[in-house]
């Protein structure tokens, strides 16, 4: 039934009761009419008014739903779709909004994964640059120094090893900024190695607290979820570092319904209501990448805890059967 038709008739519905009811009923109007029937007919037609109000509000529900799921829907946050209800153009509407809510969270899909690439690549071209160029000239540089040490006057000396501490100091920061931008340890010894160090490192620059449980029988992965975990335990530590004012955080990755789950929890501010910024945004974007789901809430002791949950792919039939090519 279209629209129009359907709001007509519940109107034709109301006015046809209204009718009868005059018909049947003892009511007359006089003329001039008396206070007591115009009082009568002032009721008769607020009840009139609101029974077509609700009548109107019951039909037109659907559409109050389509317009507040419009107004919050959030493409970071997959899976919003309206129970398709109604009839005629109402439920055609519903239908074709869930549909480009499907196209849109695809396309977006698509192209977060495009960009997380390209980012990708972008951190391995300047990490390699980094440890091809610059640490390889910082190392000659050392070197050299160290070679004319011996070979300066004595009151210059101080001042030349002086200066090798901070070409030294230099080199061990370019090296651990192309390991923060391309972690060579998750290609080669795997996640669970990539996180212990991940934390160690943290916290030796930071001064913060963390205690990590891996659990040793973690689900295969592949290495764009591999990745995914790892750039994410990586944003989280990093914000608790910059943001929450923490003295304390606790990581933990563990199979979990299906898949891997990933926590880390600190004991700092916590959210108090701030917007997402840029960085958890990424966040959400990494974890649809994989199909996971991103939650921040508040830790059971105040701080905050990020959650990632990734499902992992079910097993063929054969799959996990006999030795490996």
């Amino acid at each position: 039934m279209r629209l129009f038709w359907r709001v007509f008739w519940l109107n034709t519905l109301v006015f046809a009761v209204a009718t009868v009811l005059l018909a049947i009923g003892p009511w007359t109007v006089s003329a001039p009419i008396r206070l007591v029937e115009l009082a009568v007919l002032l009721t008769g037609a607020a009840a009139l008014l609101a029974i077509n109000a609700a009548l109107l509000r019951w039909g037109l529900a659907p559409l109050d739903r389509l317009t507040r799921t419009m107004a919050t829907v959030d493409l970071l946050q997959p899976g919003q779709r309206l129970p398709v209800t109604g009839s005629g153009e109402v439920a055609a509407l519903i239908d074709t909004f869930n549909q480009m809510l499907q196209r849109l969270e695809t396309e977006r899909s698509t192209s977060s994964a495009r960009a997380l690439s390209a980012q990708e690549e972008e951190r391995r071209r300047i990490a390699q640059e980094l440890h091809d160029e610059i640490g390889q000239s910082l190392t000659a540089v050392l070197l050299e120094l160290k070679r004319l040490t011996d070979r300066v006057p004595e009151p210059l000396r101080e001042d030349v090893r002086y200066a090798q501490e901070t070409i030294r100091d230099s080199l061990d920061e370019v090296r651990r900024i192309a390991r923060r931008l391309r972690p060579g340890v998750l290609e080669d010894l795997g996640l669970a190695s990539a996180l212990t160090a991940l934390t160690s490192q943290f916290s030796e620059h930071t001064g913060i607290r963390v205690r990590r449980s891996l659990h040793p029988d973690l689900p295969p992965l592949t290495p764009q979820v591999e990745l995914v975990l790892y750039r994410i335990a990586q944003e989280s530590l990093t914000n608790a570092a910059r943001h929450s004012g923490a003295g304390a955080v606790e990581l933990k990755l563990a199979p979990a319904d299906g898949g891997v789950r990933l926590d880390i929890t600190d004991d700092g501010r916590g959210l108090n209501g701030a917007p997402e910024g840029a960085g958890i945004r990424g966040m959400r974007e990494r974890a649809l990448l994989v199909g996971g789901r991103l939650t921040l809430e508040s830790g059971p002791e105040g701080g905050t805890r990020v959650s990632l949950h990734v499902p992992t792919p079910p097993k063929g039939p054969q799959e996990g059967r006999g030795p490996r090519p």
